[in-house]
């Protein structure tokens, strides 16, 4: 049960609200930033380990204490429940934006956490992007969409094609007619979908071609030590679907392996116990785009594992010397495109200079990183290197140097997890069917 949901920018100020069960006083902000001025000034305290700080100082993030090293948390460590004597502030942080909302009762948080991030999703899908502009522009579209999507506190609904009904995209045609139909007190019709026992699809869906496509995508979160051994690593899988299909079909579909995935969530039209029991995806689909489900799954082997970078730093006098190598792994005949290696060199560094073996680099003095594009990698080439030397203000290395990567691979998932079958019930019809699998980094990181 939702009572008041607030928008904030990055400085505390009310973008938009919203109250489905009485108005909360505005002042709830205000005791909400003083929370996070709190929660920022906190300091933490770490062992110091009689390194030099990168810039050779204190600064105002990281200071000494005797053999104790203070630092500070930043917004987005901000926890997403903050108990006070009154309220719990809810919030979710996206896009640069805060959704906050005041609780006094007892809730069921990961409820609240969900519906807004539906309400994040919906929004997204009308406007392309979820920023303060973009909801000052289009004000009223987000407050109908509050509006039209919780009923006194309960979410109502939440697909996007039935809303869509209601309250149309904001184009050009759209603002038009509406403000013609206001001034001349033209209402606009029931939508289709109320008339419907099913509320995620409204009847009478008509299409000359029937299809209906799958989307596999699967994100790599690994932490890797530099001699290659793994101290985590899993994918975060996501199964979209655009489904073309007339009237009211039953879908049936199996995989191959379902059992190698975990903590799995559904769309609601998904029959959880026909999952749970036979471990087969039952569902009636949404007209439109969907995301049919989320999923984790484990990669301790590091086989699984795409890539293999191995850096070697060496700290001089005044700087280091490093290479980065990176090998490609077998990905069933499949390349790794789109591959980036971005080496943060600290804030002391004063100077790069490095050489690879394919594609280009250059290195970013204000942000202190050196970023790698190589772009398109082939496991049957010579593994790609990057070499080359940095100096430092200081005379040994603060701290060891952060490599990240990014990239992706087209028709692979990382996980193994493959579509095995899709029967359609209750139509005569024989639709197309397409699945695509697309695997690429998520959060990826080595350490040095």
């Amino acid at each position: 049960m939702l009572n008041s949901l607030f928008v904030l920018n990055a400085q505390g100020k009310i973008i938009i609200e919203k109250h489905w069960r009485g108005v909360i006083p505005r002042q709830v902000v205000d005791k909400f930033n003083d929370q996070v001025v709190t929660f920022l000034a906190k300091p933490v305290y770490t062992p110091y380990t009689g390194r030099s700080l990168e810039d050779g100082s204190a600064t105002s993030a990281q200071q000494r204490n005797g053999d104790l090293l203070v630092q500070r948390f930043a917004l987005e460590d901000l926890p997403p429940v903050i108990d006070t004597p009154h309220y719990q502030f809810l919030n979710v942080q996206r896009g640069g934006l805060i959704w906050l909302s005041p609780v006094e009762s007892e809730v069921e948080p990961q409820m609240i956490f969900e519906f807004i991030h539906r309400i994040i999703d919906v929004v997204q899908e009308y406007l392309g992007d979820v920023s303060e502009m973009s909801i000052r522009d289009n004000f009223v579209i987000v407050y109908q969409l509050l509006e039209e999507m919780m009923d006194y506190g309960y979410p109502l609904t939440t697909e996007t094609s039935v809303l869509k009904e209601v309250i149309p995209p904001p184009t050009v045609y759209n603002k038009v007619y509406s403000t013609v139909s206001a001034a001349a007190g033209v209402g606009q019709k029931l939508p289709s979908g109320t008339l419907s026992s099913i509320p995620w699809r409204k009847l009478g869906i008509k299409y000359a071609n029937n299809e209906i496509y799958f989307d596999v995508v699967e994100e790599v979160d690994a932490i890797l030590e530099k001699n290659g051994s793994i101290i985590s690593a899993e994918a975060h899988g996501t199964l979209n679907v655009n489904c073309r299909l007339s009237g009211m079909p039953d879908l049936s579909m199996t995989f191959i392996n379902p059992r190698v995935i975990d903590d799995v969530s559904f769309h609601p039209c998904v029959r959880y116990q026909k999952y749970v029991s036979d471990k087969v995806l039952s569902f009636v689909p949404p007209d439109g785009h969907f995301k049919l489900m989320t999923y984790r799954v484990n990669l301790p082997s590091g086989q699984l594992i795409p890539l293999q970078v191995r850096p070697q730093v060496t700290a001089t006098k005044n700087g280091g010397k490093f290479e980065v190598v990176v090998t490609p792994r077998p990905t069933e005949g499949k390349a790794i495109e789109h591959l980036v290696v971005t080496i943060s060199m600290g804030k002391a560094c004063t100077g790069v200079n490095a050489s690879c073996s394919m594609g280009d680099h250059f290195y970013d003095s204000t942000n202190k990183t050196l970023r790698w594009e190589v772009g398109k990698v082939d496991i049957r080439g010579r593994p790609p290197t990057l070499s080359g030397s940095f100096s430092s203000s200081v005379d040994a290395l603060d701290n060891p140097l952060s490599i990240t990567l990014g990239f992706q691979i087209n028709m692979y998932a990382v996980s193994g997890l493959k579509v095995d079958s899709l029967k359609i019930y209750h139509e005569g019809y024989k639709p197309y069917k397409g699945v695509r699998s697309l695997t690429r980094a998520g959060k990826f990181q080595v350490r040095t």
